[in-house]
């Protein structure tokens, strides 16, 4: 088969991996960028065409999928654009904003017959797939631990819309947790929010959180997000229903700053090549979109928590 077109919409702090890995697959040829920023497309001119409207690249580019890496708010926009003209979409997490433009977002997928591919890259990560190796070998699952803690001014480069609630959705909740609460429903499969403890900055930005959730027969899942964390940790714990316990250090083996992305996003275009050739057209995104506002329904400001926690 030859390559797919595929175009890059949105060329922040995380484009570079996408390219990385458009550039290594070879199921995928880049035949496109846009960025509403200039000077972010000026080094691309020459290689590849470029544009500042995505309504227009989609128009002139004969593209059989776009990865959509822009601020969150305009997630949705841009995935209904592509979609409407037929092209596979792989959106950045979260889906969209809301639950709402979420479900707009699959309807118009499922009316267009159009694959709507979410990125979570955390499933990719090696020391992920070595845990769920372990798993497979027998023992059911207790419990399950996910950590994501870091400081978020440290990993945005430049990227300050994630620290406006209005363009990013909310906070660590809102973009960490989609991928922490996909690792909780890779393991565990369908999940409920029964608690949540959310401290919040003078600008009412979440910046720590844990959600405590439940699975069918009794399992269940503590998720903890932190953006204010001295360093970075990120971390798989899960207790076997015999008492053993199984751990992943989805950073150990990638010394470097985010160096474990690079393995990761190869994965993500993978799997997308795979949803494209299959026609796949819905993931876990929406489930991920809706937990994330289940959190934000529920959320208690950690002194209270505490204070309810000690009472009992």
């Amino acid at each position: 088969m030859s390559p797919r077109r595929i175009g890059l919409i949105g060329l922040g702090a995380i484009s570079r991996y996408y390219l990385a890995a458009i550039d290594a697959a070879p199921g995928w040829d880049l035949a496109a960028l846009c960025d509403v920023r200039t000077p972010a497309l000026r080094p691309h001119h020459g290689h590849v065409p470029c544009y500042i409207d995505h309504r227009r690249m989609l128009a002139e580019c004969d593209l059989d999928a776009v990865v959509v890496a822009v601020p969150n708010h305009a997630h949705a926009t841009v995935c209904a654009a592509a979609l409407r003209a037929g092209v596979a979409v792989c959106v950045e997490k979260p889906l969209a904003l809301t639950v709402a433009e979420g479900r707009a977002l699959g309807t118009l997928a499922a009316e267009t017959d159009t694959p709507l591919f979410t990125a979570f890259h955390r499933r990719y990560n090696d020391a992920v797939a070595r845990l769920r190796g372990q798993l497979s070998a027998g023992g059911g699952i207790a419990s399950v631990r996910v950590r994501y803690l870091e400081r978020i001014e440290e990993h945005i480069q430049g990227d300050t819309w994630y620290l406006d609630p209005e363009r990013c959705g909310g906070g660590c909740v809102a973009d960490n947790g989609p991928n922490a609460f996909d690792l909780v429903r890779l393991l565990l499969g369908e999940v409920t929010v029964e608690r949540a403890t959310v401290a919040r900055d003078v600008h009412g930005v979440d910046r720590q959180a844990v959600v405590d959730l439940s699975g069918a027969g009794g399992r269940t899942a503590r998720v903890e997000l932190d953006w204010s964390w001295p360093g970075e940790t990120k971390d798989l714990q899960v207790r076997r229903a015999d008492g053993t316990v199984l751990h992943a250090d989805m950073l150990a083996l990638h010394p470097g700053f985010k160096a474990s992305l690079w393995h990761e996003y190869a994965g993500i275009l993978d799997d997308f090549a795979h949803a494209v050739h299959t026609g796949t057209r819905a993931d876990g995104g929406l489930a991920a979109l809706e937990l994330v506002s289940d959190t934000y329904d529920c959320e208690e400001p950690p002194a209270r928590a505490a204070e309810e926690e000690q009472a009992r």
